[in-house]
């Protein structure tokens, strides 16, 4: 009690189930459960569970014995036998090798099927510990319904996250790390079938002065205009669409569904649809350039996806295009909802429009906003959809395997999509994920969002 006041309400105490106490304190059947899963729970009569946990452990082990250990025991080499073929009766019959992909990819889910496994191992035994102990001061262990009762109450959250979890696990876990193994192999457009793994020799190509596909000039370029392109498309969204909510707010304006409703309107359009639309009118020979030389202003056609400068200027202009309209959405309700005391308290003290802005409408709006900005830039950093479907990186330089335009996300397309240099892909997709997880991890825990929750409460 003493330690739960000075640690504070939401402390929590370990649970006394733990593995070493199973160990050292739990009786024969409890120890003998880690090596048969559920047997102190059969012996409990905990039948289901303890059946559940026993034919996980099969499950596991005939997974092994098939398919596992001959997965696992060709992942340091990721294979060696090539693709032959024989003459038999006069015609070619090839014999399949080995698939370097298909190793890794099965070998790396093999070694995430063993951590489940030692994870279940501790489920065993803390489960087989404590069913001695209730038996031993409760005179019974928990049946199936009084699991499934805790499962609906005390442990609703546990029942609730289970699915969600799995999904990441599956969906997001598996894929990141295959991906970043695949950061360290030679699997490239000259090794599609059959590669190795080569350490740290991609990350070393990636920050060399070399030529090549991949150099840290190229990187650096490209990591830079990613970032520049990343803050003028959150921040001039934000604060323009902050102006339009602002103004369309306002007592005075008249006919406010009415405007709110023509921004809303190029949100109802599919993304895609205004993208592709745009970058045919941009064209040298699109209806923009067309109509601007027949009305006299211009004698040649603007350079918006040819010229370097140009090109970026315009996928940020466009770019407004498509997202001032959810930032106007997202500020109306925050305006809408900002307490009108304040307003009167400012009012009443005297204060003009400019001090209530800097004051109370803008700290709100920053302090409600602060973790939609540092998800709107890092989906920025990742705006695969805007460069590739207006400009698709262009302009390229000659003999460069970036265009002027390209983000990392667009770069690393190409470098797998179209060059099929998967390691590198793999190499730029981590360094993306440093440099995301590096800006709003630092930017978050310095915002108010983060220090001072009770703010504005």
């Amino acid at each position: 009690m003493r330690l739960r006041k000075k640690m504070g309400a939401d402390y929590v105490a370990p649970s006394p189930y733990s593995v070493k106490a199973a160990l050292t304190k739990g009786d024969i059947f409890t120890k003998l459960s880690a090596v048969v899963f559920g047997l102190g729970n059969i012996v409990r009569k905990q039948y289901v569970k303890g059946v559940a946990l026993l034919a996980l452990e099969i499950a596991f082990i005939v997974f092994m014995i098939t398919n596992g250990a001959s997965y696992l025991s060709k992942l340091p080499s990721l294979g060696t036998q090539k693709q032959g073929k024989q003459l038999v009766d006069g015609f070619w019959v090839y014999t399949a090798g080995d698939n370097s992909v298909i190793i890794l990819l099965y070998g790396v889910c093999t070694l995430v099927v063993c951590v489940l496994f030692v994870y279940l191992w501790t489920i065993s035994l803390k489960a087989a510990y404590k069913a001695e102990c209730l038996m031993r001061d409760e005179g019974k262990a928990p049946g199936v319904a009084d699991d499934f009762r805790a499962l609906t109450d005390q442990k609703a959250n546990q029942l609730l996250m289970f699915l969600p979890t799995l999904g990441i696990l599956v969906f997001t876990v598996l894929p990141l790390i295959f991906m970043i193994s695949m950061a360290f192999t030679s699997y490239d457009h000259k090794n599609l079938t059959l590669f190795d793994w080569v350490g740290f020799k991609n990350f070393a190509e990636v920050f060399s002065n070399k030529g090549g596909t991949v150099n840290a000039g190229l990187f650096m370029s490209v990591l830079v205009w990613t970032l520049v392109w990343a803050f003028f498309a959150t921040f001039l969204n934000f604060f323009l669409g902050m102006f339009f909510a602002m103004i369309i707010n306002r007592k005075t304006t008249r006919f406010k569904g009415f405007w709110r409703a023509c921004f809303s309107m190029s949100i109802a359009v599919p993304q895609f649809v205004s993208l592709l639309v745009m970058r045919t009118m941009l064209q040298p020979t699109g209806a923009i350039n067309r109509l601007l030389m027949e009305w006299g202003w211009i004698d040649s056609a603007l350079p918006f996806f040819t010229n370097a400068t140009w090109a970026r200027v315009t996928v940020i202009i466009i770019n407004l295009w498509v997202g001032i309209p959810y930032t106007i959405m997202q500020i109306t309700g925050i305006l809408q909802n900002i307490p009108a005391d304040l307003y009167e308290a400012a009012k009443i003290d005297g204060a003009n429009w400019w001090q209530i802005f800097t004051k109370i409408t803008m700290p709100y709006i920053i302090f409600v906003l602060t973790p939609y900005l540092i998800t709107t830039f890092t989906g920025n950093v990742n705006n695969f959809n805007v460069i590739y479907l207006l400009s698709a990186g262009n302009p390229t330089p000659v003999g460069s395997s970036a265009g002027k335009t390209d983000l990392l996300i667009t770069w690393l397309y190409k470098l797998t999509v179209d060059k099929n240099d998967y390691n590198l892909g793999a190499v730029i997709g981590i360094m993306t994920f440093i440099v995301l997880a590096v800006v709003s991890l630092i930017t978050y825990r310095n915002s108010g969002s983060y220090k001072n929750e009770e703010a504005f409460r």
